[in-house]
């Protein structure tokens, strides 16, 4: 305190706070436990960000006041722990939230594994996934763009389940759901019924029949037409990816790995989790990318810990580094000999104010 004598209690604050009182000078105070402080605040800030409730009832004043308390919640990163158990199977998907895509990987029980943020699904983002979670036994995957490649690179001893619904989706996508020809509607028909596949015996006879399926109409996927701009191409552009996707799927041994495995054959329980993140942003719509990136983050880490222990998995991230300054006068450097994209260097593309 102020004279530095040693404080004693002096019964508590009307909010039950203890307060404290110097015998020598009879000044008083109460001990601030800022920690405690901003514990409270990010609890409040993840009950309206995970609820339904308003931010004025979370906030027990007005909207401005929540705002004002939890500003700097939005800065804190939650962090997955990072355990080390081995699964024997990993559900993986992206979901897009704006511009970015997440690309999130659970177990075969639903708990949240790890996340990753990318532009688009690239491989070296599914390898970035990848590199969080240990090697599984096998992997269940939509089977989008690069993911084969970073499988192959990063867990190449791992069976590779491709998600059924998925499959027959991609098929009907390129089909139609009313295919016009006999080929198409064959070949939708052999998708279709990969649902009534559950044991070995009906695998093969699957398989079969896709093969005399190729017997019957592969010369249709082969055959080219002249067009207009002096070209040719493929007749039975459709038919011919749909062909594709079930062919190459099949030949890699993607189909079928639950039967041997005893794993999902798809990746709904994954979809679930996806649609619980877009009612979340769809209750707080309206907030920007950054916040709705963060919003994701925090749900996806409360499906595995409980609110009490957030703060234990959030961190600040690192603060900017401070711009270089001139040796002689100490100020920011306005020209050095760094070389900068806004000094036209290097060539530029794409609209650039033209008309």
């Amino acid at each position: 305190m102020v004279c530095g004598s040693r404080l004693v209690k002096n019964g508590r604050h009307p909010s039950g706070t203890q307060r404290w009182r110097c015998r020598t000078c009879g000044s008083s105070t109460v001990r601030h436990r800022p920690d405690v402080r901003e514990r409270e605040q990010l609890r409040r800030f993840l009950r309206w960000l995970s609820g339904k409730a308003s931010q004025a009832e979370h906030g027990g004043g007005t909207g401005r006041t929540f705002r004002h308390d939890t500003a700097w919640c939005w800065q804190l990163q939650p962090r997955m722990p990072v355990t080390g158990e081995v699964h024997d199977t990993v559900l993986v998907d992206g979901i897009w939230i704006g511009t970015w895509c997440l690309l999130i990987a659970i177990s075969d029980t639903g708990h949240v594994i790890a996340w990753q943020w990318c532009a688009r699904e690239s491989t070296a983002a599914w390898t970035a996934l990848f590199d969080q979670v240990p090697a599984p036994i096998v992997a269940v995957t939509d089977g989008g763009s690069g993911i084969r490649a970073a499988l192959h690179n990063t867990w190449p001893d791992t069976a590779v389940q491709r998600c059924i619904f998925h499959l027959q989706l991609n098929v009907t996508g390129e089909l139609t759901r009313t295919p016009r020809t006999a080929a198409g509607r064959a070949l939708r028909q052999i998708s279709l019924n990969l649902s009534n596949v559950h044991d070995i015996d009906a695998a093969i006879t699957w398989q079969l029949t896709l093969e005399a399926w190729w017997q019957q109409y592969g010369h249709l996927t082969r055959e080219r037409t002249l067009y207009d701009n002096g070209r040719f191409g493929f007749t039975h552009d459709r038919l011919r990816k749909a062909w594709g996707i079930l062919h190459r799927a099949a030949r890699a041994g993607h189909v079928f790995t639950h039967l041997t495995h005893g794993n999902p054959r798809t990746t709904s329980r994954l979809e679930g989790l996806n649609s619980q993140i877009r009612n979340l942003l769809h209750q707080h719509r309206g907030m920007p990318i950054e916040h709705r990136k963060r919003a994701a983050e925090w749900f996806l880490l409360l499906h595995e810990i409980p609110i009490n222990h957030a703060h234990e998995h959030a961190t600040l991230p690192a603060p900017a580094p401070r711009p270089a300054r001139n040796e002689t006068t100490g100020q920011p450097t306005l020209y050095d000999t760094g070389l900068d994209a806004t000094e036209g260097l290097w060539l530029r593309t794409g609209w650039a104010g033209r008309s």
